[in-house]
Formats: structure tokens, sequence, C-alpha cells
């Protein structure tokens, strides 16, 4: 039946196989490898996370997105030059993977210090028990914003249509992967590859504000060690969120939560 399917299914097919199954690999290695000992599988938030983040907004957004992606080309018509088809799929990939990267981190550290983008921001720090699942609680608009701008390249630049679902399903594992509470310990190349060790320390909440305004990098934390953000001690952080107690839980609420009135003063 395999046999039967059009290549751009299969590649569909393939990409999605390759997502559940690092899904799996990384629960696992949470129960065998954690980085903080007794963390919940179904933690506080989990179903909000699983069914209304993960597959309810991914859905619309992701319909609403190639909506979006479609208008800009069909005004500008800027895909039929095609520039980027002639180069082989793996070179387009790495390509929009690291200039996409590149991008994340520096509107990520802007959320950060912007008042009004940290807003639509917090809903992903709000979660108390980081792991696999927590990267997909990101407010709409924020999934609006970067997601917008890393597939539209990738239709109006003209690349390989495999491209935007092979790029899809990097950031997905990888979005899991520097989440989780696994205790890993990459040595050298956690120079150049981001992950847990460092990520982690981006959602704490600990007392000791050393890690405050660090480790923005989402793929490759060589944008942290290049720009003077990296924090990488040798101890775990052990606390997570945000401080704010009035913080909503529930989907609806969190969202709503962004657009409160700023506090004078």
């Amino acid at each position: 039946m395999f046999s039967d399917l059009d290549y751009t299914d299969k590649i569909r097919i393939f990409s999605f196989s390759f997502v559940v199954i690092s899904a799996l690999i990384i629960i696992i290695l949470e129960r065998f490898i954690p980085y903080n000992k007794g963390q919940k599988f179904f933690r506080e938030g989990f179903f909000n996370d699983f069914i209304l983040y993960n597959f309810l907004q991914s859905f619309v957004l992701g319909v609403l997105i190639s909506y979006i992606i479609q208008f800009i080309d069909n005004v500008t018509t800027l895909s039929e030059y095609r520039i980027m088809s002639h180069f082989p799929i793996w070179v387009q990939l790495v390509f929009f993977v690291i200039t996409h990267d590149f991008y994340i981190y520096w509107f990520h550290r802007w959320q950060h210090k912007n008042k009004v983008l940290w807003r639509i921001h917090e809903a992903h720090h709000s979660t108390k028990s980081v792991d696999w699942l927590s990267g997909v609680r990101s407010h709409s608009l924020e999934i609006l914003i970067n997601q917008t701008i890393e597939f539209a390249p990738i239709v109006l630049l003209g690349a390989s249509p495999e491209v935007a679902v092979y790029k899809g399903a990097v950031s997905a594992v990888w979005g899991m992967y520097i989440h989780s509470n696994i205790d890993v310990r990459s040595g050298w190349l956690q120079y150049i590859i981001n992950g847990p060790e460092m990520h982690r320390w981006h959602h704490s909440n600990e007392e000791d504000t050393d890690h405050m305004n660090k480790n923005f990098s989402t793929k490759l934390a060589i944008w942290d060690w290049l720009f003077g953000t990296a924090y990488r001690p040798a101890k775990k952080s052990s606390v997570y969120g945000i401080s704010d107690p009035d913080y909503p839980a529930g989907y609806l609420k969190q969202h709503l939560y962004a657009f409160r009135k700023f506090r004078k003063g």
C-alpha cells in the first residue's frame, strides 16, 4: 500500500513517523535519565498543552499561515523565480534551518526585553514542569509570527516542496529535545548544538538570577556563545515558570491574559 502513495504523501508519512518515534524515545529517556527526578509525566497543564496547544492550535494556525503565505506569493510572484530550486534538497534544508534559527535567536532576545512582545511569550515560560511537551505552549500570535517567517521564505524562494515538511519535522523534534527532562551532558557539542542542559536554564525561575536573559538559542547554541548570552553551570535548575502569581491556567485564559492592561509606573 505504501508503494501506491505519491512522493509527497510518502514524505509526509516519513516526517510524521520521525516526529512520533523521536517523541517516544525522548519520553522513555526522561523516565530513565531524568534531569529533575520525580517530575510527573501527566504534570500540571499536560492536557491543556497536548490537546489545545499541540493539536487544535497547530492545525488552525497551520491553515491560516498557509493562506497568508499564498497571499504574499500571489501579490509578489516571487516563487516563480525559483531561486533555491537549483540547490540540492539537503543544502536548501540546511540553509533554511540556519537562517531561521539566527532570526529566532534575535527575536527571542527581543521578546525578553520588550514588554509588549513578552506578553505573547510569557505563556511559553509559564509551565512549572519543563519537559518534552513544554515547547508547544506558545501564544498563537507568537506562533503566527515565527512560523510565517519560518515557512514563507521556503515558498517564496522556490525551494523544493519537501523542504517545508522536513523543516517542520526538524523544528518539532528539536523543540521537544531542548525542553526535555533528560540529563544530557553533550560536552563540546553544546558549543554548537543546543540541548536541555542549557535551555532548561532559560526556563529557570531560581532565586539566583545569573541565568536571567541567557540561553536564547533554539537549535544552534553557537549564537549564545558568539553574542555573550551563554550560561552553562555545572549545577542543575529545579524551579521553573514565571513569578506572576496571577498567571492563569487554561488555554483561553492564558491567551486573553496577554492583553491585560499594563501597570503604570
